[in-house]
């Protein structure tokens, strides 16, 4: 009988820890949310208030997230009306990008999702370029350095159609035979060149479009699809 009881009591815990996912699950329309990016050199905030949007899109934050998120946070929400507790779920972008930057975004969406008991929706930079871009099949590429890409190839309707991974130039050059290439930046591959997304207007796109894979805190993890430099430096 006790052990009965303290399973349904962690059941029941758990599902208070997420009321907004019940409401969702059962087909209503969430409307208010907090979404970060920070896995690149510029840092995205929306805030999504009822029919009140606030967006924010810095191009200048290399290696000054952690200096400026919370202030723009703060800033995108009150311009909202909104509080980081009237979220109904926080959304982040979970990579491929930079390491750290990566690491500060998941962590702040953590720590707001945890203190509201608010559940999270990932979203990956690829998707953020390939959502900015309508009715093409998109290539979309984010630079991994040393002339190599990580590349997503996306149809039309945002299916991926080519799974997420790390290429060398050449071979995101032949996928670009298929697919319109897009970056989140200028950006030279295999002797082509990539379009520049809308990245900001790509993260708002992606959100509307995936806010039914909504998922506990606990569960957010970031999507890297190679080992960080000090990583190889180690092996």
């Amino acid at each position: 009988m006790e052990r009965k009881h303290r399973g349904a009591a962690a059941r029941t815990s758990q599902a208070r820890a997420h009321p907004q996912m019940r409401r969702h699950a059962a087909g209503d329309r969430i409307l208010n949310y907090l979404a970060i990016d920070t896995s690149g050199e510029y840092l995205t905030v929306i805030a999504k208030h009822g029919e009140r949007t606030e967006r924010v899109f810095r191009p200048d934050c290399l290696a000054k997230h952690s200096v400026v998120l919370m202030e723009e946070i703060d800033g995108a929400l009150s311009r909202a009306q909104m509080t980081a507790a009237e979220c109904d779920f926080f959304a982040v972008v979970v990579g491929p990008g930079s390491f750290t930057g990566i690491r500060i975004g998941i962590a702040t969406v953590k720590g707001l999702a945890f203190a509201c008991a608010k559940p999270v929706l990932p979203v990956t930079s690829l998707d953020c370029i390939a959502y900015s871009v309508e009715d093409a099949p998109v290539l979309a590429l984010v630079d991994a350095g040393h002339g190599a890409v990580y590349a997503c190839g996306y149809e039309k309707d945002k299916t991926v159609a080519v799974p997420p991974a790390y290429r060398t130039g050449e071979e995101a050059a032949k996928l670009a035979e298929r697919f319109a290439p897009y970056a989140e930046k200028p950006l030279t591959f295999g002797g082509k060149e990539a379009k520049t997304a809308d990245v900001c207007l790509g993260l708002e796109r992606a959100v509307e479009a995936k806010k039914d894979a909504l998922v506990p805190a606990a569960r957010l993890a970031a999507l890297y699809l190679r080992r960080s430099s000090a990583e190889e430096k180690r092996k």
